[in-house]
């Protein structure tokens, strides 16, 4: 039988509340971040930063053996002797400092510790990567790269400090040249 009044339906009971495991509800953030306030500083990052992109922030020398002061060298107050290093390598640790510390143009260091291709590729050399030989076979092929790609320059320096260049620029050199050394198996 049909309704004849007007009058709305009761309504209907409310929803029973949602069970929070959230942070707002359970009070374990608070508690993680009091005990984490309690740790002296260095331990309050137990593990290291990673990237939005899922890659742990290494130094710019990972995957490769610091050099070695040996008891002789301590002895005849000389520097440890380089770990050797390809031309490829020596090329992708170049750019990888330069992506740890930063480009400069004009320059081959400055005070905030900004290098351009030059001072990466000296700090390679002084950090103990390589010898004056690698990074002379490393310019050669940086050279080969821009002659191929039709970018003529006097040196790997002048494209460097050329207006139009950007940092992008100079890490797809350092890539391409490290990929070229590479295949030569320099």
């Amino acid at each position: 039988m049909p309704r004849t009044d007007l009058t709305p339906p009761p309504p209907l009971p409310p929803p029973a509340p949602l069970l929070r495991w959230g942070p707002d509800g359970s009070g374990l953030v608070a508690e993680i971040e009091a005990y984490l306030a309690s740790l002296p500083a260095p331990e309050r990052t137990p593990v290291p930063y990673v990237c939005p992109y899922g890659i742990t922030v290494r130094p710019w020398h990972a995957g490769h053996p610091r050099p070695r002061v040996t008891l002789l060298d301590r002895a005849l107050h000389r520097p440890a002797r380089p770990v050797p290093v390809s031309a490829a390598d020596h090329l992708r640790l170049a750019s990888r400092y330069i992506g740890a510390f930063g480009w400069l143009q004009g320059a081959m260091w400055d005070d905030v510790g900004r290098v351009c291709l030059l001072g990466a590729q000296a700090a390679v050399l002084a950090h103990g990567y390589g010898t004056p030989r690698t990074v002379r076979t490393a310019r050669v092929q940086l050279m080969e790269v821009l002659h191929a790609t039709g970018r003529p320059a006097s040196s790997p320096d002048e494209f460097n400090d050329r207006p139009t260049t950007r940092e992008a620029d100079v890490h797809q050199l350092l890539d391409r040249a490290a990929a070229r050394a590479g295949r030569l198996g320099l």
